[in-house]
């Protein structure tokens, strides 16, 4: 299945210290910045990195041919300042039929493939970031299976948390994962909590390749 997109609508979520843009209906492809016009320049400016996610999720995304519409506008809070995407959006509450939900599931596994592709190449010291932090591979790997084990539980997935030395058990947890997102939605909140379907994908897609890109960037010269 492939698709040609030349219009984005992109949600903004503007806090106090930092703004976020993101693509409504690709997970994961969401940047910040500190406003709505360095966030919209950022998400702009990653468009051929997730055109890669796009790919391996079998769907088209052309880099050079896009134009950003916002359609959405909606504060944000400490979350947003810290560095997260945390708005559940109008745009998120929109129903998902069962092919909407198979694509927001590629697309997340898109996002876990990215991360584990560049990961196989990367070194594991990195280079330190602007102010000498930032962990190094194996933990920054550690780092996200740790938080989709968190992001289980917000879509109604309980399982022990696997651990990142339990390759099997992390698989069958995001596989779970995938699973509840493949299933179609009327938008509510899923598992009586906050997130919705298509949030859920988003926040769990941009964690993933927010990662990756900074594994990418580190790498040292």
């Amino acid at each position: 299945m492939t698709e040609s997109i030349a219009r984005i609508d992109v949600a903004l979520e503007v806090g106090g210290k930092r703004a976020f843009a993101t693509a409504v209906d690709w997970p994961g492809w969401s940047r910040s910045g500190k406003g709505e016009a360095a966030a919209l320049e950022n998400l702009a400016a990653h468009a051929a990195r997730y055109a890669l996610a796009a790919t391996t999720a079998g769907l088209r995304l052309d880099p050079d041919a896009l134009r950003l519409e916002v359609v959405e506008t909606s504060p944000g809070g400490s979350g947003t300042d810290f560095g997260v995407p945390s708005r559940v959006t109008g745009a998120d509450h929109r129903p998902t039929t069962s092919i909407e939900a198979d694509r927001l599931a590629r697309l997340v596994e898109a996002a876990w493939a990215r991360l584990a592709e560049i990961a196989a190449t990367a070194p594991e010291v990195l280079r330190k970031g602007p102010r000498g932090g930032g962990r190094d591979r194996t933990k920054m790997l550690g780092h996200v299976a740790e938080a989709d084990w968190y992001y289980a539980r917000e879509i109604g997935v309980r399982v022990a948390n696997p651990g990142p030395d339990d390759p099997a058990a992390l698989e069958a947890l995001r596989g779970a994962m995938l699973e509840v997102l493949r299933t179609p939605s009327d938008g509510s909140p899923l598992a009586g909590r906050t997130w919705t379907a298509r949030y859920a994908a988003h926040r769990i897609a941009w964690h993933a390749l927010d990662h990756a890109w900074e594994m990418e960037d580190r790498v040292p010269a």
